[in-house]
């Protein structure tokens, strides 16, 4: 399972890219809002930080356009700024259509905000490169989001379709082994989760255990 950082903070982007290995990375508004600059400046920025990699970078357009047209001229202004760019396109019915055109004209794309089975098979059939269910919104309201993996791998793998499923909107450590077993193909999280998944309080308290015999036991 490839493992994308979901940032638009160039500095936690530098981190994850060089410690942790990131196979890629996803943005959106909200994270460009986060980070306190402007929208064109963080992609240049986080372009610099990929340059010369085949590592993916979701890029979305803008979230008011709903329109095919205007969708795809976006997509492709974003797409020219760096080969690293994938270009994320809501769940609607001009974004299906949209990913369909931009799919025709070599530009990946990844179908954001997927909540059903439906809206990733018209996903995938539009040939997105990535489709995106929103795990913690779900399970934030009481569904359970491995459900929703394992119904659209069944899906892709049914039909062949070669799209990858990004498991986006994770909460916690305990959501990136779940999706890892229910199917997902990339995971997407923040730096907290990761920073969270690589800890547990038994491996501190056997870490004290293994310091304490370490320090009472002579080296020769």
């Amino acid at each position: 399972m490839k493992l994308f950082l979901d940032s638009a903070i160039t500095e936690e982007i530098a981190h994850a890219l060089e410690v942790w290995d990131m196979d890629g990375l996803t943005t959106n508004p909200r994270h460009v809002m986060v980070s306190g600059k402007a929208f064109r400046t963080v992609i240049a920025e986080i372009a610099e930080l990929v340059k010369g990699t085949d590592k993916p970078v979701s890029v979305e357009v803008n979230p008011h356009l709903t329109d095919c047209k205007a969708i795809v001229e976006q997509g492709r202004e974003l797409a020219a700024i760096s080969e690293n760019f994938v270009i994320k396109v809501g769940a609607c019915e001009g974004g299906f259509h949209a990913i369909r055109e931009l799919t025709k004209e070599g530009i990946r794309t990844n179908a954001t905000l997927i909540m059903t089975v439906a809206q990733a098979w018209h996903a995938a059939r539009a040939g997105a490169t990535f489709i995106s269910p929103f795990l913690g919104w779900k399970d934030q309201y009481g569904d359970n989001p491995d459900t929703l993996i394992i119904e659209v791998r069944s899906m892709l793998d049914n039909f062949g379709y070669p799209s990858e499923i990004i498991a986006a909107a994770v909460r916690n450590h305990r959501q990136i082994g779940d999706v890892a077993v229910a199917g997902a193909h990339c995971i997407t999280a923040g730096a907290a989760v990761y920073q969270e998944s690589f800890k547990n309080p038994y491996t501190t308290f056997g870490e004290g255990v293994f310091q304490g015999a370490w320090d009472k036991t002579p080296e020769s």
